[in-house]
């Protein structure tokens, strides 16, 4: 798996490493199962704190897609397949655009729930 860093870029760097997990899942060379470098490993090796990995490691547990196992580490969760990790990296962008655009989340949700509601027009 290739975790991708770029210290210039807005997002912080643990959303970045969470990102580069939910890329190999929608791409497909990830999957259920598989275990996450070490955070120790990964931190050393793209030369960014521990506790920035997992923090990463962390947002990924609470979206579902990873468990965290003492003394296992991180393994990519059965539920999370190629669809689950595009459907967050596409929920992640649009959360991103709505900000850029001046949209609060509540603003966003608004118009989410507005889109899910049985009676909306599509």
């Amino acid at each position: 798996m290739l975790f991708r860093i770029d210290h210039q870029s807005p997002l912080s760097l643990s959303d970045q490493v969470a990102a580069s997990v939910r890329r190999a899942l929608a791409d497909g060379s990830a999957g259920p199962g598989e275990r996450l470098p070490a955070a120790r490993e990964l931190a050393t090796s793209l030369e960014i704190n521990l506790h920035t990995v997992l923090r990463g490691y962390q947002k990924l547990r609470d979206e579902g897609l990873v468990e965290l196992r003492r003394g296992r580490g991180a393994v990519i969760s059965d539920g999370a397949g190629p669809g689950h990790g595009r459907l967050i990296e596409r929920i992640h962008e649009l959360a991103a655009e709505a900000r850029a655009i001046g949209l609060s989340d509540e603003e966003l949700l608004t118009l989410i729930r507005g889109t899910l509601s049985p009676d909306s027009t599509r």
